[in-house]
């Protein structure tokens, strides 16, 4: 193979670190590095020097410890093998990331497991192209950045699980609710992220995430998304679930054809039911409590000829004098109708008269009003 004169960055735009194909070099060899790179200059797996932007000639002027690797026979110019890499050092904000498969989740306010997919983008550079090359690198022909995010998935998603599991339980909030603090969530798993890719020579720019979403497919959030639905429906109409739920027993219960009373059957079913019975007694003693069901018929009142006090018109004496209240059969105490001479209950006959002049007398009378007979022993039934 022929010695390579010139060397020049070949790569796609997303390569973080590429190898250059060749490694038959001499110390004529030209290498140019453009500007945001760095060449790194590694012979039998040492490297030997680092090189910045610029037109570079292998020589042991330029590299002195070429001169302890390789003999000099030709007039001071050799043919040597070594790897050439170059490191672009330019910012890349655009590196796109994702869970993918979705992290199950416990929502924290609602105590159901949800599939949780996240994604967004982050931006980053090489900062040290020894650490970066020498522990992720390794023996690869090229490192992109499709290539880091598939090295970092593990720790990408470990940090944004535990991340976005902190903040569920820190605000007591629901999964469906956390988009509301994904700027937060964002600058804490920056923080987080920053120390573990220094380690790796990598600089992390910025980290966003640009949506937390769980499934609409999954029928864990389809049965939660429906609740949350209803409870915001009953808001409106101004009742709870409890009252919803008795309301539907009540209904059950009136449509049941089975032996025994609706309200019979409904007790029996809430009864098994998880503890509803007593809510659903608790809810009918709240619904009658602002019932009122005392149905009273109407009370006439008459006055007491006596003391004038109003009595009811049922009442045979007077409660505060005694005084008799109208008139009633002296043989079975019914009450006599006004202007009718025979009781309506038992026929007997209601006017007295006078035994002399059989003149119609009253029933208090002391003397006929007619003939004036003393009607004093006169026994008036």
């Amino acid at each position: 193979m022929a010695i390579v004169d010139v060397i020049k960055y070949d790569g796609k735009p997303n390569v973080m670190a590429w190898k250059y194909p060749s490694q038959e070099l001499g110390t004529w060899t030209q290498i140019i590095v453009n500007e945001s790179q760095e060449v790194v200059f590694l012979k039998e797996g040492q490297i030997l020097d680092i090189l910045g932007p610029g037109r570079h000639t292998l020589s042991t002027e330029n590299i002195p410890i070429l001169s302890k690797l390789i003999n000099l026979p030709f007039g001071g110019k050799s043919p040597f093998t070594a790897e050439v890499w170059y490191i672009n050092k330019a910012f890349a904000l655009d590196v796109k990331w994702g869970t993918a498969p979705a992290i199950q989740l416990e929502d924290p306010k609602y105590h159901v497991f949800i599939p949780v997919t996240a994604y967004g983008q982050f931006g980053i550079q090489v900062n040290d192209s020894k650490l970066f090359l020498t522990k992720l690198v390794g023996t690869l022909p090229s490192f992109d950045h499709d290539v880091m995010v598939k090295y970092f998935r593990g720790l990408f998603v470990s940090n944004v699980k535990n991340v976005i599991s902190e903040y569920l339980i820190k605000k007591e909030i629901s999964i469906l609710e956390v988009n509301a603090y994904i700027s937060e969530i964002s600058s804490a798993l920056e923080e987080k992220l920053k120390p573990q890719l220094e380690e790796y020579g990598i600089k992390l720019a910025n980290f966003y995430v640009m949506s937390i979403e769980a499934p609409e497919e999954d029928s864990a959030v389809k049965k939660l998304k429906d609740a949350l639905a209803r409870k915001a429906e009953m808001n409106i109409v101004g009742y709870d679930y409890q009252s919803a739920r008795s309301f539907d027993t009540l209904e059950a219960a009136a449509k049941n054809e089975g032996t025994g009373s609706g309200f019979v059957n409904a007790g029996i079913g809430l009864g098994m039911g998880l503890g509803l019975g007593g809510q659903f007694g608790n809810q009918m003693g709240n619904i009658s409590s602002k019932m009122d069901t005392n149905i009273k018929e109407p009370i006439n009142k008459i006055k007491c000829s006596n003391c004038g006090t109003d009595v009811d018109s049922t009442l045979k004496f007077c409660p505060e004098c005694g005084n008799p209240l109208g008139n009633y059969c002296k043989k079975c105490g019914a009450k006599l109708i006004a202007g009718k001479k025979f009781c309506p209950e038992c026929g007997a006959p209601q006017i007295i008269t006078c035994p002399k002049c059989h003149a119609e007398i009253s029933d208090n009378s002391k003397f006929c009003p007619e003939c004036g007979e003393n009607l004093g022993g006169v026994k008036h039934e």
